[in-house]
């Protein structure tokens, strides 16, 4: 996150390996509580999924790696947002120059 002293409010981004804890609709009207790291997306069958790797905090077991549908997410707590990797983008190989 960035803020400045020029009033903007901070960029917020939920973004892989950001510390999380969500909350997501559990069995008879409950909810699920997962804390531990955003590692991306997943799709499965055409529906979106959030990908945790648990902390163990919940006493769930920690490295276990939980899909949350994102249908069934109530919240979603940013603990410790991570920076955005730089995009890695290879330049095309420059052809030799032909100078007179």
């Amino acid at each position: 996150m960035t803020g400045g002293s020029d009033g903007k409010r901070p960029v917020l981004a939920l973004t892989p390996n950001s510390r999380v804890r969500v909350r997501s609709a559990g069995p008879e009207d409950q909810a699920i509580v997962s804390t531990g790291w955003f590692r991306g997306l997943v799709s499965i069958a055409g529906d979106n999924a959030l990908a945790i790797e648990l902390d163990g905090t919940e006493g769930d077991e920690k490295g276990r790696t939980r899909l949350v549908p994102i249908p069934a997410v109530l919240a979603i707590d940013l603990l410790e947002v991570a920076k955005p990797e730089e995009e890695k983008r290879s330049e095309p190989p420059q052809a030799a120059g032909y100078f007179r």
